[in-house]
């Protein structure tokens, strides 16, 4: 298992990749973002559930991601991301709220997946009691499948209670012309897509239109599975991270992530409980300005 954290010495980083210019400064952030559109406060650092959470019933990996999850919530909550993709993941976040006791920091963000949108109703009901809740804060619309119809259906659902709030997803920077157009002709709250060091196409248009409409943004994918960790595996971290709080190279990834004016939350996924205490940490003290981000930036794509 590759590990996450690097130990640095002063010297040892300067000497291999040098340091930041001392006139660089870091911008300050809190733990907290409010996406204007909705108003509402979350935890910069969410948890996704693809893949690592799809452990059916092996006691031992369900007790491990239940311990995700209880260390996800003494670290302050807030989104937890599943979808009817993701095998028996859906189950587990279920079983886990059902031993944490439904902590109320929770914003359940969940996923419409089928091609049939007279389908979309049963399947939604579906995830909700495997998650045993009443009511989803979040419902996307997953990879954009069948987008027009469900979000018809799902924005309805909104306006009668039914659902918090609603949005679309892609990722692996997928579709992104016909995620801006459906950004244009509906209310969105939400747009989930894959943005990190080495995938930065949003910037370009959806990250700076989803902030001038006001439309709060999920990144998924911020380690691309976990190939950015393994290709700072081995690299010491650069000086300059200590400026910013960063520790580990995962630290730094995900500060440069969630220093984007434009980005709400992102939602690293682990099988780890001292991972996902690294990842909260992430969110807290000074955060990269413009001209530390892009030298991130930099060092990451030159690996």
């Amino acid at each position: 298992m590759l590990k996450r954290r690097t130990l640095v010495g002063a010297g040892v980083a300067g000497l291999a990749l040098g340091t930041l210019p001392a006139a660089w400064r870091t911008a300050t952030a809190t733990a907290d973002t409010a996406p204007p559109a909705t108003g509402l406060a979350l935890p910069k650092v969410g948890l996704g559930t693809w893949i690592t959470f799809n452990v059916g019933n092996d006691p031992r990996l369900r007790a491990r991601s239940v311990e995700v999850m209880r260390t996800f919530f003494a670290e302050g909550g807030g989104m937890i991301d599943s979808s009817p993709m993701y095998g028996s993941s859906q189950d587990i976040v279920g079983h886990g709220l059902s031993e944490l006791g439904y902590p109320e920091t929770l914003f359940s963000a969940e996923k419409v997946w089928t091609s049939s949108p007279g389908d979309g109703r049963e399947q939604t009901d579906q995830s909700l009691r495997k998650w045993g809740l009443d009511r989803f804060d979040l419902m996307q619309v997953h990879n954009l499948v069948a987008a027009e119809a469900h979000l018809e259906r799902l924005l309805d659902r909104k306006a009668a209670g039914e659902i918090g709030h609603v949005g679309i997803t892609t990722s692996h920077g997928r579709r992104h012309g016909d995620m801006e157009r459906l950004m244009r002709e509906y209310p969105l709250d939400f747009v989930q897509l894959t943005y990190n060091a080495l995938d930065r196409e949003a910037e370009a248009r959806l990250l700076p239109f989803a902030r001038e409409r006001g439309i709060g943004v999920i990144v998924n994918r911020p380690f691309r599975r976990g190939a950015l960790i393994a290709r700072t595996a081995r690299v010491p971290l650069p000086g300059f991270a200590s400026e910013i709080g960063a520790d580990s190279w995962a630290q730094l990834l995900l500060k440069f992530i969630l220093s984007h004016p434009a980005v709400t939350v992102a939602i690293p996924a682990t099988t780890q409980p001292a991972h996902m205490r690294e990842n909260k940490a992430s969110a807290r003290g000074p955060m990269p300005d413009e001209a530390m981000r892009q030298e991130i930036a930099r060092r990451v794509a030159a690996l």
